[in-house]
């Protein structure tokens, strides 16, 4: 049996109150939750995201969902370095 990576996604769950937080176990992995500004991080299967969102805006104490941004992201940094690199003074005397 070969283990497999499942792709996940987060959602922040925005709510009234924390205490029904316990309640968003059943669908998803919670990984923090803010007292201040009452929201939940979830982590569920990147499949289910759709569902989940629906599911989760009809409970009674979800104000909203919002998906996170980070998997359209593009992760690859190359050339990046370079033009944010200082200038040399040989550089400047070209000038």
């Amino acid at each position: 049996m070969a283990f497999e990576i499942q792709p996940r996604q987060s959602l922040i769950v925005y709510t009234y109150s924390l205490k029904q937080t316990r309640q968003l176990k059943r669908y998803g992995t919670v990984m923090y939750v803010s007292k201040k500004m009452r929201y939940v991080v979830l982590y569920v299967n990147s499949d289910a995201v759709a569902d989940l969102t629906e599911q989760l805006n009809h409970l009674r104490f979800v104000k909203r969902v919002v998906a996170s941004k980070r998997p359209e992201i593009s992760e690859t940094f190359n050339g990046v370095a370079e033009e944010f690199a200082p200038t040399t003074a040989a550089e400047d005397d070209d000038e």
